[in-house]
């Protein structure tokens, strides 16, 4: 396999947005090369294609509402192959975006598919297949999921949990904060905890916060008669308050 040039494998229904991808390749070939082995008008044929080719594939490209078999049940049967091709869903439908992360899909690109769009899936399942994700796991927190799926207008991205310097919530939302920006999370402080406990450290009720990225911890409030702690993060200005009932954790954290 070369890590340079993906192989690629074209699957959906209809013929239009099978030529379109096939025309986004050519447009994205300098930025990102890759070789198409073959197209497939839905699952059943897609799996025999394979069968045929072996594993001369590296990336699936495949909508998600076909007839015989669909690309939800088609990333199913792939997933259960030895060494599978990563799958990127490309799909005018919403609908299906957490059961396609729940089978690991590399991306999910909404119709009409954007050339800049499909070269960024294609470079993330590159990296993958490269053994150089950048949201691995770190050492420590082995089963731990590796990413946040985050919704933005009409993409589902991927953000790596390695990324997250500390979670908020706040109203209906926890709000994931990195060293460039913040993205909208929808689950809870509660299902992120039980989800990675070796990485994120509860500090307050709204507030976990990722312990390789505590610097330290300081008093505060004592001009007003309202001394407490606050939580120092790297790469985040000011501190984070950190509650009377979560203190003595954090002694303990900062003690080990």
């Amino acid at each position: 396999m070369s890590v340079q040039t993906l192989r690629v494998m074209i699957v959906d229904d209809e013929a239009p947005a099978r030529q379109r991808l096939r025309e986004l390749l050519g447009d994205i070939a300098a930025q990102l090369p890759t070789r198409l082995v073959g197209m497939a008008a839905n699952g059943i044929e897609a799996l025999r294609l394979l069968d045929e080719v072996g594993g001369e594939v590296d990336v699936v490209l495949a909508d998600i509402s076909m007839p015989a078999m669909n690309g939800v049940e088609l990333a199913r049967q792939i997933a259960a192959r030895t060494s599978p091709p990563a799958v990127v869903f490309t799909t005018a439908y919403e609908n299906y975006a957490v059961e396609a992360f729940d089978l690991a899909a590399t991306d999910y690109l909404m119709k009409p598919v954007r050339a800049d769009r499909l070269a960024t899936a294609l470079a993330r399942a590159r990296a993958a297949i490269g053994g150089g994700e950048s949201g691995a796991a770190a050492p420590g927190s082995e089963g731990e999921p590796a990413h946040f799926n985050v919704t933005e207008r009409d993409r589902i991205m991927l953000l790596a949990v390695t990324e997250v310097i500390y979670l908020r919530a706040e109203l209906k939302y926890v709000t994931a904060c990195t060293a460039s920006r913040e993205y909208l999370l929808t689950e809870t402080l509660v299902q992120i905890e039980q989800a990675h406990p070796n990485r994120f450290l509860r500090i307050h009720r709204n507030c976990l916060v990722a312990r390789n990225a505590i610097v330290g911890v300081r008093r505060a409030g004592e001009h007003k008669g309202e001394v407490h702690w606050e939580m120092l993060l790297q790469g985040v200005e000011g501190a984070l308050p950190i509650s009377r009932r979560q203190w003595q954790a954090v002694r303990e954290m900062l003690k080990l």
